[in-house]
């Protein structure tokens, strides 16, 4: 199974692309195709924050659709569908980019995306179990021992992480460093928490690379392990990325 996993894009649409053409796939009727069978897949945290969120949900829910691509949802993508079946929800921490788009929108594209979303999230499950169990994919990562199952407790880690419950100085929620603890044979490869470069640990991957804060957007290259990056069109903002202490 060979599949290239790309990392957090929060609607950075053009880097995107950029990084699927860098990986060898083509544009073919709508969806996106590598000459060698490859496949995409997605780690979540598809929208908000960056410009072109709306561009990034019809791409790749086209992928998805089209058996292209795996995806499994972040929780900026938990956010949207809650707000999208007309929950109260704050539009803040960069919903509010992605509400901005969609308001912009004529009625009926606006259904389209609505439909084309909230499909690929009921469609897709919490994290993804390739490989014959092999590789692990979920947004902010699992524990071996969660693995299988399904409960509100996996749905929290694999969405914010292993929060202790606390808040930190700036109100994001205080996470233990799960990859430490990950001695499991699977490869588990996430995103959630921007890194300066992605941070292998443990057979864990982290790669979201802070793409909408002016890193850039990575993929790991499996069963190769290898990183391909592009760099982001965005402003640098330093303090967005984490420090790890190892």
């Amino acid at each position: 199974m060979e599949i290239d996993i790309i990392g957090d894009i929060h609607g950075c649409h053009d880097e995107l692309l950029s990084l699927m053409t860098k990986l060898g796939y083509k544009q073919t009727s709508g969806s996106y195709k590598h000459s060698e069978g490859r496949k995409l897949a997605f780690v979540g945290d598809l929208t908000d924050r960056g410009p072109h969120s709306v561009e990034v949900i019809r791409t790749v829910a086209n992928l998805v659709q089209e058996k292209d691509a795996y995806y499994c949802p972040g929780n900026h993508c938990d956010k949207l569908y809650r707000y999208f079946l007309g929950r109260k929800v704050q539009t803040t921490h960069g919903l509010e980019t992605t509400v901005e788009e969609l308001q912009q929108l004529p009625t009926r594209d606006y259904k389209k995306v609505r439909h084309q979303f909230m499909t690929l999230v009921e469609q897709s499950p919490l994290y993804q179990v390739l490989d014959e169990g092999k590789l692990v994919i979920a947004h902010a990562g699992i524990r071996s021992d969660l693995i299988g199952q399904t409960n509100k407790r996996v749905k929290t880690f694999v969405l914010y992480g292993d929060i202790t419950g606390e808040k930190n100085a700036d109100g994001t929620p205080v996470r233990r460093d799960w990859a430490q603890a990950h001695h499991g044979e699977e490869w588990i490869v996430y995103g959630h928490t921007p890194v300066r470069s992605p941070r292998f640990v443990n057979r864990s991957v982290n790669i979201d690379t802070g793409c909408v804060f002016g890193g850039a957007l990575s993929a790991l290259r499996y069963p190769e392990m290898k990183i391909e990056q592009v760099p982001s069109k965005q402003p640098l903002n330093e303090e967005k990325f984490r420090s790890f202490s190892e």
